[in-house]
Formats: C-alpha cells, structure tokens, sequence
C-alpha cells in the first residue's frame, strides 16, 4: 500500500465497482505506489479526473482508456 494515499481514497476505491477500468487502473497504481500526481501527468489530465476515475465516478474517454490498459498490461 502506499504511503500517498489517503486512507479516504483507499476506503472510496475499495467500495467502487471494480468492473470499472478507472478502478482497476486505481488499484494497479495503489499496489504499485504509482501517485495520482505521476498518473495525471502520463496521461495528460489533472489529478482531480485521477481521482474521479480511481473512485469510479468517471471513466476515461475512449482513447485514454486504451493507453490505461496497454500501461497496465506493460507494467504488470
């Protein structure tokens, strides 16, 4: 688990649909110690659509999901 994460966020991801990509994606980084921070500038969006997406509020567009899914399957 990573020190950056809040316990909140952890709790949010934990409860969320874990069918959903951006959760999954929160996971693989939580277990990874990979920051939101890190994750936003990869992928060219602010921390707060990170957030959205580890929480499963949001899903990525169509083509960021499709980079969050060759950058999990890279980095397993």
């Amino acid at each position: 688990m990573s020190i950056g994460y809040t316990t909140r966020l952890l709790k949010i991801n934990s409860a969320a649909d874990q069918t959903l990509l951006g959760v999954k994606f929160g996971r693989f980084c939580i277990r990874n110690d990979i920051s939101v921070t890190e994750v936003a500038i990869i992928f060219g969006v602010s921390r707060q659509a990170v957030y959205n997406w580890f929480s499963g509020e949001n899903y990525p567009i169509e083509s960021t999901a499709e980079k969050i899914e060759n950058f999990i399957s890279k980095n397993k």
